[in-house]
């Protein structure tokens, strides 16, 4: 079947993108070939996400995500998780490194490594991630395989806040997307990648209004 003819369900439907009183200030976190990062950038210079990312962090020496901040001018600073002590050590790092950023969020963007409390906590409810699944369904590594290999007929996406136990967290928006017979892992990664495209601005929006309008409160 042609699978042009299916289209995702957004849950909540992208709608009228929400304004700020200034734009978000953004830190992004990326491990591999940043098309989430750039997806992010996009949906900003477009006007649609009122945003602004002042620092793009990667873990792999070698990852086109760096190339990419070159290419799109946003400064972007290497932490090679090989040179840390421990999970804690880097986290520290990250959390010294985005606060000098002056960045109030953080976005998981592909980072294909755990965090820890450290980083959790300093940006609480607002360290936020995607994962190609609909969680809480199929949890951790290679999800898409695990979504093939269960045999269910719908697979997707999820941003959802990052807490301690690993993909878990309040969930902020979800994309469905149709399994099609014959479908193989790289098939259903294309098409399910072509929808964090779209959600992962989208939520980070949702998830600003959430963030300023706590900040209002506090203040």
């Amino acid at each position: 079947m042609d699978s042009g003819c299916y289209s995702a369900l957004i849950v909540p439907a992208i709608g009228t993108w929400p304004r700020f009183d200034s734009p978000l200030r953004l830190g992004v976190m990326a491990s591999g070939a940043g098309t989430n990062f750039e997806a992010l950038h996009n949906a900003i210079s477009c006007g649609d996400l009122d945003a602004r990312i002042h620092l793009l962090v990667v873990n792999n020496p070698g990852c086109e995500a760096i190339q990419r901040a070159s290419r799109l001018n946003i400064p972007c600073e290497l932490r090679d998780h090989r040179q840390f002590a421990s999970r804690e050590a880097m986290d520290e790092d990250l959390v010294t490194t985005f606060r000098n950023e002056g960045v109030e969020a953080v976005v998981m963007a592909g980072w294909m490594r755990i965090v820890t409390p450290v980083l959790i906590d300093a940006f609480p409810g607002r360290l936020i991630n995607i994962h190609p699944s609909l969680l809480p369904a199929f949890r951790g590594m290679d999800a898409i395989g695990q979504c093939l290999t269960s045999g269910v007929t719908i697979a997707g996406c999820t941003v959802h806040e990052v807490q301690k136990d690993v993909d878990t967290g309040p969930v902020l928006a979800q994309a469905a997307v149709p399994i099609l017979e014959g479908d193989d892992r790289e098939q259903l990664a294309r098409r399910i990648q072509k929808q964090e495209h779209q959600l992962l601005p989208w939520a980070t929006a949702l998830a600003g209004q959430r963030w300023r309008s706590a900040a209002g409160t506090q203040g």
